[in-house]
C-alpha cells in the first residue's frame, strides 16, 4: 500500500498524467517470448522460479502454465500453453493507469510498473486481455512480469527461461522470433511459429510480443498466424 511518504509523489503523478497526451513508445529493440506448446511438459518450473524471484504470496502468478486437453477416445490430445506479460507494442494497461506507474522502456520495449506510484486501483488488471497484471493482496498494489529487468540489464535471461528444463521457453528480439532467424532451442529448424493459439485474445488488440510453436490442435486460422 502507498504510505504517507509517497502520497505527495502520487498526487503529483496523477496531476501530471492528466495533462499529458499519451504517445505510444516505439522501442529501439523489442524483447519478446517464444514458447513451444508441443514440447512443454508442464512441470511449472518456470512458475516456481518466477514466484521465488519476485517473492510472490499465494495467489498472484506472473507466469501461468495452462493445460489444454480434449478429444474423445481414441483421438485425444493434451498440450500446454505458457503465458505471462507479453510486453505488448500497444499495451492496454499503460494508458489506463491514472498515476503513470506503468511505463514501457525505450531501449528494449519492456513494460514495467513503478510500485511507488501504484495505488492498487486495478484498472490495468481489467484492461489487459491476457491477464498479466496481478493484484498482490498483501502489498495491496498491482504487480506483473517485467521480464526480470535486472537480469536483462546484466546480460542474462529471465528466471523463468533459465528454469525451463526442456528449453521450450526463451526470449529474443520479437521480429527475429517471428521470422525464425533468432537462434533458440525452443524452435527446431523444421518448425514455424504463430502469434496466436486457440482461446487466446486476438493479438491485433495490443500486438503482444510473443510467438508460439503450436500444437496441431491449438492452431487457429491464417489470420492468427505469424
Amino acid at each position: 500500500m502507498v504510505d504517507a511518504v509517497d502520497k505527495q509523489k502520487v498526487k503529483a503523478a496523477i496531476k501530471r498524467k492528466k495533462t499529458e497526451t499519451y504517445t505510444p513508445v516505439t522501442p529501439e529493440k523489442q524483447w519478446g517470448f517464444i514458447h513451444n506448446n508441443v514440447d512443454c511438459i508442464g512441470c511449472r518450473a518456470c512458475e516456481i522460479a518466477c514466484k521465488d524471484k519476485n517473492g510472490l504470496p499465494p495467489g498472484p502468478r506472473f507466469r501461468r502454465v495452462m493445460y489444454v486437453e480434449g478429444g474423445t477416445y481414441p483421438d485425444v490430445y493434451a498440450y500446454k500453453v505458457n503465458m505471462s506479460c507479453n510486453h505488448c507494442a500497444e499495451p492496454a494497461c499503460l494508458p489506463t493507469c491514472p498515476t503513470g506507474a506503468i511505463f514501457k522502456r525505450k531501449k528494449d520495449g519492456i513494460v514495467d510498473i513503478d510500485s511507488t506510484l501504484c495505488i492498487g486501483c486495478r484498472k490495468c488488471e481489467a484492461a489487459c486481455p491476457y491477464g498479466a497484471p496481478q493484484f498482490d493482496p498483501i502489498d495491496q498494489i498491482v504487480k506483473k512480469c517485467n521480464l526480470c529487468v535486472d537480469e536483462i540489464d546484466a546480460g542474462r535471461k529471465p528466471y523463468c527461461v533459465m528454469a525451463c528444463m526442456m528449453r521450450v521457453l526463451d526470449i529474443g528480439p520479437i521480429d527475429k522470433l517471428r521470422d525464425g532467424t533468432h537462434k533458440t532451442k525452443a524452435l527446431a529448424p523444421h518448425e514455424s511459429v504463430v502469434r496466436q493459439v486457440k482461446s487466446m485474445a486476438n493479438p491485433e488488440l495490443t500486438n503482444p510480443s510473443i510467438v508460439f510453436v503450436p500444437h496441431s490442435k491449438g492452431k487457429v486460422d491464417d489470420k492468427g498466424a505469424s
